[in-house]
C-alpha cells in the first residue's frame, strides 16, 4: 500500500506552532507520499454522543464527520497535530478521537481491523522547557495506538508559545527532518512490556 499521511490539525490558532512544526516534518516526506491536511477548526464536528448501549451507529455519508472518517480509513499514517493544552490534547483533537469509539461500533466499517498495523504519530508544541509535561498527551496517543493495534511513531515535540516561536527551536527543527523516517514499532500498553 502506498503511504498516505493524514494530518489532523487540532489547534485553535491557524498556522500555530504545532502546525508549523508538522509542516517542517512533512516537507521531508518523499514526493510520492500523499498528504491530506484537515483542520478541525475549519471542519468542526459536534460533540461525541456515546450511543453504544442505546442504538446502532450509522456511518456518516456527508459533512465533516464523513470527511474525517473517510480520510482516517484511507490513511496509512495518521498524524495528530495538537498543541499541548493543559497537559493534553486540544478539545477538537480529543473530540475527533472520541469519534473513534463510535466508528468501532459502526456496522460494516471494521474500523479497528482497518487501522491495525497502520501508524499513529503526534506533533505538538508546548510552552515549557521540560518536555516531561507532555507525557499525558504522549500517553493518550500511545495508548490509543496500542488499543487499535497500530504502530506508534512517537511525538515530535517543539517549544513555542507566541506564533512562530517553534521556528526558533533548532533542536525540534532538526528532529523534524528525520521524524517520519524512523521505524514505528507496534504500540503496546506499558503493562504488556
Amino acid at each position: 500500500m502506498t503511504r498516505r499521511f493524514l494530518f489532523v490539525l487540532g489547534s485553535a490558532r491557524a498556522e500555530g506552532n504545532s502546525e508549523l512544526l508538522a509542516r517542517r516534518a512533512a516537507e521531508q516526506l518523499p514526493p510520492d507520499v500523499e498528504q491530506q491536511w484537515i483542520d478541525l477548526t475549519e471542519h468542526p464536528i459536534p460533540d461525541f454522543e456515546d450511543l453504544r448501549h442505546d442504538s446502532d451507529h450509522v456511518r456518516p455519508t456527508e459533512g465533516n464527520l464523513a470527511l474525517l472518517l473517510d480520510a482516517t480509513l484511507a490513511a496509512t499514517d495518521i498524524v495528530i497535530v495538537s498543541p499541548l493544552y493543559w497537559y493534553s490534547l486540544s478539545a477538537q483533537t480529543k473530540r475527533y478521537l472520541d469519534y473513534w469509539s463510535g466508528w468501532l461500533r459502526t456496522p460494516g466499517l471494521d474500523f479497528k481491523a482497518t487501522l491495525a498495523g497502520r501508524t499513529l504519530w503526534g506533533v505538538t508544541a508546548l510552552a515549557h522547557r521540560e518536555e516531561v509535561v507532555a507525557d499525558p498527551l504522549i500517553g493518550t496517543l500511545h495508548n490509543s495506538a496500542a488499543y487499535m493495534g497500530m504502530r506508534f511513531g512517537g511525538v515530535l515535540l517543539g517549544n513555542g508559545s507566541k506564533p512562530g516561536d517553534v521556528l526558533n527551536d533548532t533542536e525540534a527543527l532538526t528532529r523534524a527532518k528525520t521524524f517520519f523516517t524512523q521505524e514505528a514499532p507496534p504500540a503496546r500498553f506499558l503493562y504488556e512490556k
